[in-house]
């Protein structure tokens, strides 16, 4: 196991944002995955936001990632 109960962590950084897609096993055994967004605000600061995903809930998690970037990147229907 990892620090923290990572096994797997990859970082994209874009501009002023940092993506962590880390995953990570807890105490009992459980694998999940952990979205966080580092937004830098000044040298020192920054503000962060995370999601949780457990394996079990992945699929449909997926499912709704997918649905919404599909929207995205097709534009709303009728345009």
């Amino acid at each position: 196991m990892g620090s923290r109960g990572e096994v797997f962590s990859w970082r994209n950084t874009i501009g002023r944002r940092t993506y962590f897609f880390n995953v990570k096993e807890n105490r009992t055994g459980d694998i999940f995955l952990n979205l966080v967004e580092s937004k830098k605000n000044t040298e020192t600061d920054f503000d962060r936001h995370s999601i949780v995903v457990f394996k079990d809930d992945l699929d449909v998690f997926m499912d709704g990632l997918n649905r919404a970037v599909r929207f995205i990147r097709e534009g709303k229907p009728g345009n």
